[in-house]
C-alpha cells in the first residue's frame, strides 16, 4: 500500500511512515479533518503552530498555506487519517440536515477538537477501513462517515456551523501582510492571487502598486535577503535553509544568490566562521 493511500478517493487518506518529514507549502482547498494515530503531527503556518499526538483530531480551515511536520512516534510509527470536507459535500449535508452557517466565523483558522467518547468511538471506527486501504469501505460508506464525522464535530463545538458551512469566496485582504508573512512558500503566483481574493490581474496590478517589482522578481528577492540574514546573523548552513525559503533545490539555491549578492552561499557562510576567529 502506498501512502498516502485513499480509502475514498478525494475525501479520506490514510499516510503513514517510519521516519520525519517536512512538507513545505501544503495548500487546502477545503476545510481538513486530522485524525492522528500514532506520531506526532504539527502544522505551521503564518499565524499558527499546533501539534498533536496519538488520538487527537485537528480540524484544518481552507484557503491556506503552511508547512507540515510528521513525527513517529517511540515505536517507530507514523499514521493519520485525512478526510476532506469538500464543499460540495458540506453543501449537501447542509441541505439534508437543514443547517445554516449561524453567522461570520471570526475564530483561529485551525482548531484541535476537544475529545468526548462520541468523536473517540467515531476515531475508531475509521482506523480499521484505513489500515485495510479501504477495501470494505463503499462510496457510499465512505460518504456516511464524513457525514457522521460533520454532526459529531457540530455536537462537539457548535461554534463550528459558521466554520463548516462559510461558503463566502476569501475577501480581498491585505496583501503587504499576506506576502510577508508568506513569500517562503514555493506555489504558483495564480495561488497567492486566490489566497488574497484578487483574480491574476488584480493581484499583479495591486502587488506592482504595492511593493514596485512584479511579483516573480519581489518573490526572490525577498527570499534571498532572508537567506542572507540567515546566513550571516543566525549562522545557518545553506543546505539547511534553501527549501524553506522556497527554493527547489540547493543550485538554484546557489546560483541565484551569487547573482544577486555576487558571491556563493557557501563563500558567505564562510567569511562569517573566519570573521568569529
Amino acid at each position: 500500500m502506498e501512502s498516502p493511500a485513499e480509502i475514498l478517493p478525494g475525501v479520506i487518506f490514510y499516510s503513514y511512515l517510519s521516519t520525519e518529514r517536512k512538507q513545505k507549502a501544503c495548500f487546502w482547498n477545503h476545510h481538513t479533518l486530522i485524525l492522528q494515530v500514532s506520531g506526532q503531527f504539527t502544522l505551521e503556518t503564518s499565524a499558527q503552530t499546533i501539534s498533536m499526538g496519538a488520538g487527537e483530531m485537528l480540524l484544518i480551515g481552507k484557503n491556506q498555506l503552511g508547512t507540515l511536520i510528521k513525527t513517529p512516534g517511540d515505536g517507530g510509527s507514523y499514521e493519520t487519517i485525512v478526510i476532506s470536507l469538500q464543499e460540495d459535500l458540506m453543501r449537501k449535508i447542509a441541505l439534508e440536515e437543514k443547517l445554516e452557517s449561524g453567522g461570520k466565523y471570526t475564530g483561529p483558522p485551525n482548531l484541535l477538537i476537544p475529545s468526548n467518547e462520541f468523536l473517540q468511538g467515531y476515531f475508531h471506527s475509521i482506523v480499521p477501513y484505513a489500515r485495510s486501504s479501504g477495501a470494505s469501505m463503499t462510496d457510499e460508506m465512505g460518504i456516511l462517515k464524513v457525514k457522521e464525522g460533520v454532526k459529531l464535530l457540530l455536537l462537539a463545538m457548535p461554534i463550528l456551523r459558521s466554520f463548516l458551512f462559510d461558503y463566502s469566496e476569501p475577501y480581498k485582504i491585505d496583501l503587504e501582510k499576506f506576502m510577508l508573512n508568506n513569500f517562503q512558500f514555493n506555489v504558483p503566483v495564480e495561488k497567492f492571487a486566490q489566497l488574497t481574493g484578487r483574480s491574476l490581474a488584480g493581484f499583479k496590478r495591486d502587488f506592482q502598486k504595492k511593493f514596485d517589482l512584479p511579483p516573480r522578481q519581489w518573490l526572490l528577492s525577498k527570499r534571498l535577503e532572508a537567506a542572507k540574514f540567515l546566513i550571516e546573523h543566525k549562522q545557518q548552513k545553506p543546505s539547511a535553509i534553501y527549501l524553506d525559503l522556497g527554493f527547489e533545490s540547493l543550485s538554484h539555491f546557489s546560483h541565484a544568490f551569487k547573482k544577486k549578492f555576487g558571491l556563493a552561499p557557501s563563500e558567505l557562510t564562510y567569511l562569517e566562521i573566519a570573521r568569529q576567529v
